[in-house]
């Protein structure tokens, strides 16, 4: 097996393509060693594991690097934390980055993921450029909320909604962070399903709808959703309370689902509707796995 590259010269090749004011990017994308993922985020490393080991050659170059260095395993069900493996040990687990100019907090205590998914890099970018001060958008499976702090800088009213109390609260710290006044936003705990169904009850409408479901769930009925099988009827839900000339984000990483299989089954639940596709952002070269279309009425 090839040594592997100069991760140093691989990390500022990276930063040179980068937008301004952004310090989080992958750097290795499963091309060098497979099953191997690097990201840069801030002043650390945060290498990801899929179904395979850590390189000896990797980890000599990690000890022998400036960064400190964090290991995570993807494998299914682990939910473990990342643990250092090279560097310095004490620095705070929660710390920033930055990207576009915008700051998240970032937690390396935390299980499924360190904050935010840096895949969905120009995705945020993008719903910042379609917001405008007096839209209404509605951040659904918000995790910790990132979506709504890009509208929100745009002007946007947000509403975030997710089942976890803890990922509502670190949206609100990432709002704080950026000079925005959560309290002028809404936050709703509970299933998007069971929340999308209420807002159309009630009437209630949206100006924009992001739609980035987890692959698989289970409600508190034990009932079972899957994006491959359900992901058509969450869009008709979404459609029902979106106001008329409004937009979706519709997008995924289930890797079960091809991007002409995503395209038909948002097309099921909003027929009439004009769809556009994004590509993946440029620093995730490897599997072509992330699913984006624009859906407007």
């Amino acid at each position: 097996m090839s040594a592997g590259p100069n991760l140093h010269e691989v990390i500022e090749h990276r930063k040179a393509q980068l937008p301004p004011q952004t310090n989080a990017f992958r750097a290795i994308d499963g091309t060098v060693w497979p099953g191997v993922f690097i990201d840069v985020l801030a002043d650390r490393l945060l290498i990801s594991l899929r179904d395979t080991s850590l390189p000896d050659d990797l980890l000599r170059r990690l000890k022998e690097g400036k960064y400190p260095a964090y290991l995570k395993k993807l494998d299914k069900d682990v939910k473990e934390a990342p643990v250092p493996v090279s560097g310095t040990q004490d620095l705070p687990l929660r710390f920033e980055i930055e990207e576009n100019g915008v700051r998240y907090i970032m937690d390396m205590a935390a299980g499924y993921s360190q904050g935010i998914f840096l895949d969905q890099r120009d995705n945020r970018a993008e719903v910042r450029r379609r917001c405008r001060p007096g839209m209404r958008l509605l951040n659904t499976f918000s995790y910790t909320g990132a979506f709504s702090v890009c509208a929100a800088l745009a002007g946007a009213t947000t509403t975030t909604l997710d089942l976890a109390q803890p990922c509502l609260n670190w949206c609100r710290e990432n709002m704080e962070l950026n000079g925005i006044d959560p309290t002028q936003h809404y936050f709703c705990k509970g299933d998007t399903l069971h929340w999308l169904d209420r807002f159309a009850r009630q009437g209630r409408n949206f100006d924009a709808i992001i739609l980035d479901p987890p692959t698989f769930s289970r409600d508190e009925k034990g009932k079972i959703w899957r994006v491959e099988k359900d992901y058509g009827s969450l869009v008709a839900k979404a459609m029902a309370c979106l106001a008329p000339g409004g937009w979706l984000l519709c997008t995924t990483n289930c890797r079960k689902v091809s991007h002409a299989q995503f395209r038909k089954l948002v097309l099921s639940g909003a027929p009439t509707a004009h769809v556009a596709s994004s590509p993946m952002t440029f620093d995730f070269d490897g599997e072509d796995y992330l699913k984006t279309l624009w859906v407007n009425t």
